[in-house]
Formats: structure tokens, sequence, C-alpha cells
């Protein structure tokens, strides 16, 4: 009986083995297989402090294009993003845009531009991601709390000059090239890439290139890609819009040289004064512009468009702290928008020549800039912008008769832009965001500019769309620049997404 109970526990445990084996194989052949884009997603997430610290290295180079004096920076870091795309394989052209005259006269040869291209498949689409590596001047001492080219992590966001706009997101392009090839997984498009060092200054020379490359390097795109913006809150967003931009220098000269205010302060038309007078003549209180005719061209509010901007998610209130204000010109959120949005705005910028170092001095400068600009919308036209500006200007100075000269230049010109929100690069990056984030993007537009769109998309004619990664309070161009550390790794997840969902709408 002994015998027989043992020979019946050894055949039940042969069988709950041969059970439990058969269990672990239905488990594995019914379970679904982890899919290429997860096994990507966690590449990324592994490799994200590597993302960051090429990051951090990519900040310490301060590309500031501001002054032709700091090219030299520039071209430092062209090269460095010439020598990552070399390292992913890619063929790499540094394109000569010549030489331009700057604001001050001189002569300058300008940095290159990349040009460069991954292996490709002709039976797969092309998609060519622009981007600039060049940044707004920073200082420590302008109100940065961290040093600004020393990428400093506080709180998960990633402070430093550059990191938003627009160092991170070209990097978060190149580490999903990346993740794919480190996983042996065929990127689903070809790739090219078309990267400046002189997008804070207007982009000098990538039109004339555009031009120039329309028959050549654009002649196989099929799909333009920028992430050269923000999100509207802390939703994602696409971006299908921006406004132009057209940037005035106002130059008022006096005497032969600067003056003691003491002795000659009441008897002469000082530069200084008239140039305030004229400054302060082109804007009011709510933020409208006086020059007239410049509201001629902008397209009236239709009730349809009226009702986009009441779906999008912006709250007025977080949309405050970000900026660090209390109050804003409009309370409600449609009018809000719709002056960062559709309408445009002029902003006065700063004053060259105004002594304005540390200390009571009290000098009359004999010469004066003054700059600002005007971000323009759809149907605006910049030629026509500064007409109507310079004639503003010198009707304001002649009133004043003073015996000073005005000179008024206009070195940048960007026009607006908007796309096609139905074209399939903008399904697929719905679907990508979808994918990441879980959620239906907004539908957004851009209160600021990116020259190169409306080039790119009247030049080439291809399908140019925005992909931001950046989130809504990363004070692109203030002392407070940051990305935050979810938003970059998060965003080289959605870019490796939109290459897997761009190839499927083939």
């Amino acid at each position: 009986m002994r015998r027989a109970g043992n020979r019946k526990g050894v055949c039940n445990m042969k069988i709950l083995l041969t059970l439990i084996i058969c269990a672990a194989v239905l488990q594995m052949t019914t379970q679904a297989p982890t899919s290429d884009t997860e096994l990507l997603f966690n590449y990324i997430d592994k490799n994200q402090d590597m993302f960051v610290q090429t990051l951090k290295e990519w900040v310490a180079i301060e590309s500031d294009s501001s002054s032709s004096a700091l090219f030299g920076k520039v071209m430092q870091m062209v090269n460095v993003t010439a020598e990552k795309i070399r390292s992913l394989g890619g063929d790499v052209e540094l394109a000569d845009i010549g030489s331009q005259q700057m604001p001050d006269g001189e002569i300058v040869q300008l940095p290159p531009v990349i040009l460069a291209e991954l292996p490709k498949d002709s039976n797969k689409p092309t998609l060519c991601i622009y981007g600039h590596v060049d940044v707004q001047p920073a200082k420590k001492e302008d109100g940065w709390l961290t040093e600004p080219y020393v990428l400093t992590e506080i709180n998960g966001n990633l402070y430093g000059r550059g990191a938003t706009d627009n160092k991170g997101p070209v990097l978060a392009w190149l580490h999903a090239v990346e993740a794919y090839q480190a996983l042996k997984q065929d990127l689903p498009v070809n790739i090219k890439f078309i990267i400046e060092g002189l997008e804070e200054i207007g982009s000098y020379g990538l039109d004339a290139l555009t031009k120039q490359r329309n028959d050549t390097f654009f002649a196989d795109v099929d799909y333009i890609v920028i992430s050269d913006n923000i999100w509207i809150s802390n939703k994602p967003g696409l971006t299908y819009g921006t406004r132009g931009d057209c940037y005035f220098y106002v130059k008022v000269s006096g005497g032969k040289q600067a003056l003691h205010s003491g002795a000659h302060g009441g008897s002469l038309f000082e530069p200084m004064a008239d140039l305030i007078a004229l400054l302060d003549s082109l804007v009011d209180a709510k933020g409208q512009i006086l020059v007239p005719g410049i509201y001629d061209d902008v397209a009236p509010l239709t009730e349809e468009e009226r009702k986009l901007y009441e779906n999008i998610q912006f709250d007025l209130e977080e949309y405050k702290n970000n900026i660090g204000v209390t109050r804003l010109i409009y309370d409600k959120k449609e009018d809000v928008l719709m002056h960062y949005w559709r309408y445009p705005s002029l902003s006065i910028h700063g004053i060259q020549g105004a002594y304005a170092d540390p200390g009571s001095k009290t000098v009359i400068p004999n010469k004066v800039i003054g700059k600002f600009s005007m971000r323009q919308v759809p149907n605006m036209d910049p030629v026509v912008v500064e007409k109507q500006v310079t004639e503003y200007l010198h009707e304001i100075f002649a009133k004043r008769n003073s015996s000073n000269t005005l000179k008024i230049l206009m070195p940048i010109a960007a026009k607006p832009w908007v796309a096609n929100v139905n074209d399939p690069q903008y399904v697929a990056a719905r679907r990508a965001i979808k994918t990441v984030f879980g959620v239906e993007p907004d539908m957004i537009r851009e209160g600021s500019t990116i020259p190169i769109a409306w080039n790119f998309q009247d030049v080439t004619k291809k399908s140019v769309m925005m992909l931001p990664i950046c989130g809504a309070d990363d004070g692109e161009h203030s002392e407070k620049e940051k990305i935050s550390r979810s938003n970059y790794i998060e965003g080289t997840k959605l870019f490796a997404a939109f290459f897997y969902e761009l190839a499927q709408l083939r």
C-alpha cells in the first residue's frame, strides 16, 4: 500500500508538472509580444541619463549668434552636431551660405548649414528634420539662478540656455534614431537633416540655400518637420501656424560726441528724448499697435474660428504663474489666445548707446538705437509693414522739429505660416502623441516666429509640420530657460513613434 501510494504521488506530481508546463507554454503563445515601439521606449528610458549628459555637453557650448564676434562658438556647435550625425552613419555636408552685412555695417562670413542624410531605401517615405543649434544671449547677471551654460537639474527640470530652444529637441530627434540603431531595427522612414546656426538672428542665407537645393537635397523629401516651439499648456500640442516677424532698428543721431548733461542739457535736441518719443508712439497701454493701416490685412474673425479657441486647454492662472505676472491685458482665455496667435503684436526690446551700465552717469548720448519687433499674422506682408512703420515714424519725428537725424532699418522680415492639419504627417503625429502621452493633442498656433517654416512651404511645396515637445513654462529666451527631463525623454519616444506612424500612412 505504501508503494502504491508513492507511485500514485509520483504520478500526480508528473501530471501537475505537465499542467504547469502546458499553462506556461499556453501563456507564452497567447500573450502579445513586446512591440517594436515598446522596445524603443524601454531603451530610451534606460539611457536617459546618457541623453541628459549629451544635452549638458551641448548647452556648455556658448553658441550665441547675436554677435558676429561669437560666430566661432556657433561654428563649434555646428561641427559638434555634424559629428553626432556622422556617428549615426549620416552623410554630412557643411553647406557654405556666404557672407552677410550685419546691422552695424560689418560684412562677415556666416557659419555653414548642415545638410545631412542617413542611408536610405527608395521604398520608404523621406522625412526632413529641421533644427537650429544657436541660442539667445545669456549672462548670469541677467537674472539667472543657475549658470546659463551649465545644464542644472532642479526638481526634474533641466535649466540652461538652449535646453528647450532648440538643442534639446534636436538631440531628441538624434536619440530617437540612435534607439532604432541600437536595437538593430530598421528606420521606418528615410531621414534627412537641415540644421543651422543662425535662427535666432533671422536665418541668414537659409532662404537662398533652400532655393538652390530645391531640385537636389529637397527633391525626394516628402515631409518636413520642425520642433522649435512649445505647447500652450501641460497638454501636448500640435502646431499648424505661426506669426511672422519684422524686426526694426531706429537710429537717432546728434552731434559728433557725447556731452555732459550739466554743461549742455537744455540747450540742444537730445537723441535719447527723440528716440523715447518715437518708441512711445508705436503701441498703447492696451497693446494696440498705433501705426496706421497695420490691421487692414488681418483676416476677420469667423464664428467657426472663434469656436476653435473654446476647446483649447489653457489655464489663465497657470499661464500668469509661468510667465511671472499678476495681470494680463485681457481677462478671457479666448481673447488672450487670439492676441497671442491671430492678431499682430509689437514689442520694444532695448536701446543701444543708452549708458545703461550701473552708476549715476550724467552723459547725453550722441547716438542711440532703439530695437523693436512686430509679429505679423497671415495676410500681412513684411514689405507693406516696413513701408507703414517707416512712414509713420518719420511723420512723428518731423513733428518734433528736431535737428537730429533719423534712420530706420528692418534687417529681419519673416513671414507668417499656416499648414493643412489634415495632411498625412499631422495624422501620424496625432497617433504618435496618443501612443506616448495617451491623449489627443490640442491643435494650436504659435505666437512666435519660425522664419524657415513659411520658406520651406513656399519654396519646396512640401508638407511642413511643427511637432513641439517643450512645455508651456520652459521660458525660451528668458533667464529661466529649461526643458523638463520628462518632456526631453518622452519627446524622444514621441519622435521614435512618429517615424513608425508616418511609415504606416505611405
